[in-house]
This record gives C-alpha cells, structure tokens and sequence, in this order.
C-alpha cells in the first residue's frame, strides 16, 4: 500500500511533464507517419523492408522505451537534487517501498506507449492496406516486458549514481546506441565485423529482434530473444536495487 501512494505521487510527476506527453503520444504517431512516408518513396525494385510497419512499429516500439528510461532517471536525480528522497525517509516506508514506486509507474507508462504505437499502426496499417495481424500484435507487446523492465532499471540506474544534470546525458548514449546499434533504421542482419558483433553482444537488437519476431508469427524465435533481454534485464534491475539501497543508506 506505501508502494502504491508513492507510485501515485511519482506517476503524477511524469505525467505532469509536457515532455511526457509529446514522447509517449506524439513521438509514436510521428515517427510511424515520416517512416512510412519515407517507405512509400522508396522503389520496390530496391527490396527494402525495413519501413515496412510490421517491423518498423516494433522498432519504435523499442526506441520509445529509451525515453521512459530517460524520465526515470530524471524523476529519481531530481528527488535527489531536491532532497525529496532526504525528507521522505523519515516515514516507515522500506527499500522495496520506495524502489516499488518508482518502478511501478514507469512500467505503466511504459505499456500504455507500446499500445498507442499499436493502435497507431494498426490505423496506419488499414489507411496503406498493410495487413498487420492483431494477436501477434498483442504478443509483440507481451516479448517487450523484458525490455521494459531493462530499460526501466537503466533509468534507475542512472538517475541514482548521477546527478540532475549528467543523467539525461548518460541516458542519451543509450538512446543513441539503441536506435543504431539496435537495428531500428538499418538492417543489422547484414553488417557484419566488430560492428556487427556489437550490436549482437548489446540488448538493444534482441529486444528489437524480438518484438519484430513476435509480429511476424515466430513465437519460439520471439522467446528465445525475450530470454537474451530478459537476463539483461534481471542483472540491470538488481544492479540499480543494490545501487540505490547503498547510495540513498538504507
């Protein structure tokens, strides 16, 4: 119940920030409709597939996430900054209460992002007559939890070891090396060297590769991806648990 009163408190902090709103409603529909304009213009004799939606929505599906990892960081250095964080430990809350909070709300806002890109694409879909199959839409979103989950212990992370004004800048690299090195605007299948290894050693491709998976109907493929994320996830979440714990004293 604690949990749940500072998830509240710490929910209405994001939302109340217009740049919540302009990344997780607009940022989607925009990205979805300059993409497919940018598809539409290219020839079918180049066999470019990359901007067609059923992997382009489940790219920025992924590239989506990286904002709400760059809100939790910013939410959580700037509770620090204001010694919010200071003021609150005298109540009976635990650990787990206050790192329970701030996760909480970031997964919430995390899956409503991911269903307004759905949504979004699935009305691009019927306007360009690109067939897009709902159920394996809705798994999409179901393999993405992983992903979710990283990201949001990334924002943790980063928001708890840095201050209000090196954070974002931290966040930033991640979101960089998410849309490039995680195959959201080019095709990683056919880099190949260090870069490629690169991008293969990285979480972002996997968790990209598995959303895309799971949109074309390979479910066994999708899980095996999921997995990959899924243990980056687990040791990203227990690094930023263990990290806040000790910075913050409890």
């Amino acid at each position: 119940m604690k949990s749940l009163i500072f998830a509240q408190r710490n929910f209405k902090e994001l939302i109340r920030d217009p740049l919540s709103w302009i990344f997780c409603l607009g940022f989607p529909i925009a990205m979805l409709l300059i993409m497919n304009i940018i598809n539409e213009s290219i020839p079918e004799e180049a066999g470019m597939t990359l901007f067609e939606l059923n992997n382009l929505a489940p790219g920025i599906e992924v590239f989506g996430l990286t904002f709400i990892m760059l809100f939790a960081c910013m939410l959580i250095a700037g509770d620090r900054k204001d010694a919010f964080l200071l003021r609150i430990f005298t109540s009976p809350m635990k650990s787990t209460d206050y790192i329970l909070g701030y996760i909480i709300p970031l997964i919430v806002l995390s899956l409503g992002q991911i269903a307004i890109t759905m949504i979004a694409s699935l009305i691009m879909g019927a306007i360009t007559g690109e067939s897009i199959n709902i159920g394996n839409m809705l798994f999409s979103m179901a393999a993405l939890i992983p992903a979710v989950m990283m990201f949001v212990g990334f924002g943790i992370l980063f928001g708890t070891l840095f201050n209000k004004n090196a954070a974002p800048g931290l966040a930033s690299i991640i979101i960089s090396f998410s849309g490039i090195l995680g195959g959201i605007w080019m095709d990683v299948e056919t880099i190949g060297g260090a870069l490629g290894k690169l991008c293969n050693a990285l979480p972002f491709y996997h968790a990209v590769k598995s959303a895309r998976l799971a949109f074309s109907g390979d479910f066994t493929g999708s899980l095996i991806q999921s997995g990959i994320v899924l243990i980056w996830a687990v040791v990203v979440i227990v690094l930023s648990i263990v990290v806040f714990k000790k910075k913050m004293r409890f």
